[in-house]
């Protein structure tokens, strides 16, 4: 189909409504002025899969994803394909930097022959607040779908006032990798569960090289926005109530501490400071180069570093003395546009991507994803795949003790996080605000924000 063609054609008036409404989510038009009808009736979800004699359905997947990712995209959808024949599925894709300005783009033009069907989003519940989201609910309620596989708390990542709007792909939990050369070189052990800040602290020291006043090569890369997870292992958190905040305890001394140790290393030269980790290409980048021995990232890695024959392996996060496992059970997930034109199609084929048999066995047997279902994690497609890491059980043991706390669960968490939380955090990643004085300032900013947005409800 020709939409199918103008992902990246937008109308000079299109991109100027965006300018003019900022960040905000663009919402389809009502019903009445010509956006499709949602899931909300059985009318509403009229059986549009058969074949007909202008050819099969046709639906429009949209993600992010590096060249390697969407290779594997492409056999998900090529696999589907082979069983659904009356389907077919068209791959938009672009670079995670410009991937949400495009969608918002497509949204805002409200026409559902640009728009696509089904989706990689998060935050799921900052999108369905803006009414561009389909509501899931009645569809999984037809189809039977059973969401009891899926990690505790996951599911609150494609929620939203009760509903279901998102299906989460994978769960986005954390490792640490570790380069097995580097290490042997540096006299090393190779890191274990029982390893503590103390001990990822002295490897990343050791595993540090300098020339002269340059660093070429740091023990740690790990991107700043991940700050949470120490915090959360630290028995910190971001709020007193990720469903309805009253406010921020970033500043409590169990979150100053932990942010004072990821700032620390990245103030003493032995991890990457955030801005050069991404001026340097990200963490895979100077994984693969040698840049850096260590990083800290979910499954997505896997297979560029498979495909590039590093010699790696991963290990559990290390955790303070007396503190606990809180990798954070957090992640995309598939949804449906609400101004999808054929959105039982889209149905049968998020369902399918979600199904132990179908997407989700392609993403495992991949090696990018820790799957969203328990069941297909701890089979022998996720921990016995003849391919590295050889210690895949690390996934498995940060997901069994995985916390809620990559986000707050309000609509508002994308305006609250850009305007003041990161800005803030960057501040001491770049070295200049310590922990200390930085963090009480943020969370200042941050009750006034909820206070001004109705909070607590």
């Amino acid at each position: 189909m020709l939409r199918k063609r103008l992902w990246f054609v937008v109308t000079v008036a299109v991109l100027m409504a965006m300018l003019v409404s900022a960040c905000a989510v663009p919402v389809p038009p009502p019903p009445g002025a010509g956006a499709a009808p949602t899931a909300a009736s059985s009318e509403a979800v009229t059986d549009t899969t058969t074949s007909t004699e202008a050819g099969p359905a046709t639906i429009t997947w949209a993600m992010w994803g590096s060249p390697e990712e969407i290779v594997t995209h492409q056999k998900v959808a090529d696999a589907f394909m082979d069983d659904h024949p009356e389907i077919k599925i068209e791959i938009m894709s672009a670079p995670w930097g410009d991937y949400f300005t495009k969608v918002q783009t497509l949204w805002a033009s409200g026409d559902a022959s640009q728009i696509p069907d089904v989706l990689f989003i998060t935050p799921v519940n900052t999108y369905a607040s803006q009414g561009v989201l389909e509501d899931l609910s009645p569809y999984i309620e037809k189809s039977g779908t059973d969401l009891k596989d899926y990690w505790p708390s996951l599911m609150d990542f494609g929620t939203y006032e009760g509903k279901v709007y998102g299906l989460p792909r994978d769960v986005g939990l954390e490792v640490l990798y570790y380069n097995k050369d580097l290490f042997d070189k540096a006299g090393l052990d190779y890191p274990t569960d029982d390893w503590t800040w103390d001990d990822l602290s002295a490897a990343a020291k050791a595993l540090t090289v300098k020339n002269g006043d340059q660093t070429t090569q740091y023990g740690l890369a790990m991107e700043g926005g991940k700050y949470q997870l120490w915090v959360n292992q630290n028995g910190g958190a971001i709020a007193d109530d990720l469903y309805n905040p009253s406010k921020c305890t970033l500043d409590t001394p169990e979150s100053v501490q932990a942010v004072e140790f990821f700032a620390g290393m990245m103030n003493d030269g032995t991890a990457m400071r955030d801005a050069n980790l991404s001026q340097a290409g990200g963490d895979a980048a100077v994984f693969a180069s040698g840049q850096a021995a260590m990083i800290i990232q979910n499954a997505s890695r896997v297979s560029q570093f498979n495909q590039a024959g590093l010699n790696y392996d991963v290990s559990t996060v290390p955790i303070p003395e007396g503190g606990r496992r809180a990798a954070r059970a957090g992640g995309a997930a598939w949804v449906m546009s609400a101004g999808s034109d054929n959105k039982e199609a889209a149905w049968t084929f998020l369902n399918w991507l979600q199904s132990p048999d179908g997407g989700q066995r392609i993403y495992t047997l991949s090696g990018e994803i820790l799957p969203a279902l328990m069941s297909t994690a701890k089979s022998d497609a996720f921990l016995s795949s003849g391919q590295p890491p050889a210690n895949r059980q690390a996934f498995i043991t940060e997901g069994e003790n995985a916390k809620p706390g990559i986000i707050l669960f309000i609509p508002e968490w994308s305006e609250l996080s850009g305007s003041i939380i990161d800005p803030a955090m960057q501040q001491i990643w770049v070295g200049d605000a310590q922990p200390a004085d930085a963090l009480p300032a943020l969370c200042e900013q941050m009750n006034n924000f909820l206070k001004d947005n109705g909070y607590p409800k």
